[in-house]
């Protein structure tokens, strides 16, 4: 999954990123509000970490936006503002949780984790396919009880396109939620990843589960 961290304290910032890195998360992060908004408003994210006070745009301001223009993804405020009135004015913008400084990064991403699931509408950590299971807390795959052993980039991958089964994900789409803003891609770099990926969990049964929609993109289906 693909995260945006909007905060200011850099050294803070860093070790978010690189925290979320560790789970196989890509990161983007912005410093200041204006790079903030645009980042959010140009790219595709699961989750945005976003701090209040901000240089150049506050982070309520940036959440109105975000909301006013029907951007819909979900939002953790995580700020040094913990009065009452402060989270109500962060719920009431449209953020979908509120972490107050100190925090500990378990609780973050936590946090980060159960927001994901109920954006692809799923409550168990556990995700099945037919035979296939992916323990998203865990980060495990079996298949027929069988353990499969995946590189961090093909889990990810294959967990992206079980939260979206039975939809086919365009190539874009999938690169815009697998790779941070300034990594430098091959234009086969998905192709590859989906047949690594289809040689360890398709290739010794015969009902198949990942699935090439010619000219569209891929869909792992039931």
């Amino acid at each position: 999954m693909r995260i945006l961290i909007v905060e200011d304290e850099k050294t803070l910032a860093n070790l978010i990123k690189q925290g979320f890195e560790e789970e196989g998360f890509a990161v983007d992060v912005a410093y200041d509000g204006e790079d903030g908004l645009f980042f959010a408003q140009n790219n595709i994210y699961d989750c945005i970490v976003l701090d209040i006070m901000l240089p150049v745009i506050d982070g309520i301001t940036i959440l109105k936006k975000l909301r006013e223009q029907n951007n819909s993804t979900p939002v953790i405020m995580l700020t040094a503002k913990d009065t009452i009135k402060d989270k109500v004015l962060g719920l009431d913008s449209g953020s979908d949780d509120y972490l107050t400084k100190p925090f500990s990064f378990e609780e973050l991403l936590s946090r980060t984790k159960a927001i994901i699931r109920r954006r692809y509408a799923t409550s168990s950590p556990i995700v099945k396919i037919v035979d296939l299971e992916i323990d998203t807390a865990k980060k495990t795959v079996k298949r027929a009880n069988i353990q499969i052993e995946l590189s961090a980039k093909e889990y990810a991958l294959l967990e992206y396109l079980a939260a979206n089964k039975n939809k086919v994900i365009d190539r874009t789409t999938i690169i815009e939620h697998l790779y941070n803003e300034d990594f430098e891609l091959d234009s086969n770099i998905i192709d590859v990843f989906i047949n690594r990926i289809r040689n360890k969990i398709d290739r010794n049964f015969d009902k198949k589960l990942i699935h090439t929609i010619r000219g569209m993109g891929y869909a792992l289906k039931e």
